[in-house]
């Protein structure tokens, strides 16, 4: 008998999902990972629940997080981000 393969089951879901899922802002195209190591939710995890710039500097890295601040991006942008990346990898992230 056979068990689990980690590997396989991931490699099927980076086929579904791909490794990134990717959102516009002025131009200017950012991916956020499909998959979160356990390390990163680890750090995600730490993180005060209004911390939103901890979660988009994680989640994008440090040069797509520069990057992303140099936008003039509201509030309401962010969670609209969040929740289509949440709906569309089922990471939901900023929910309760």
């Amino acid at each position: 008998m056979s068990g689990f393969d980690v590997n396989a089951a991931r490699a099927q879901r980076l086929e579904a999902h791909g490794a990134a899922w990717s959102f516009q802002l002025d131009g200017d195209t950012f991916e956020l990972p499909t998959e979160i190591g356990h390390r990163t939710a680890r750090a995600l995890r730490e993180l005060d629940d209004s911390d939103v710039d901890g979660l988009l500097g994680l989640l994008l890295g440090e040069a797509q997080f520069k990057k992303f601040l140099e936008h003039d991006i509201t509030m309401q942008d962010i969670a609209a981000i969040l929740e289509a990346y949440g709906k569309e990898t089922g990471l939901g992230l900023g929910e309760d």
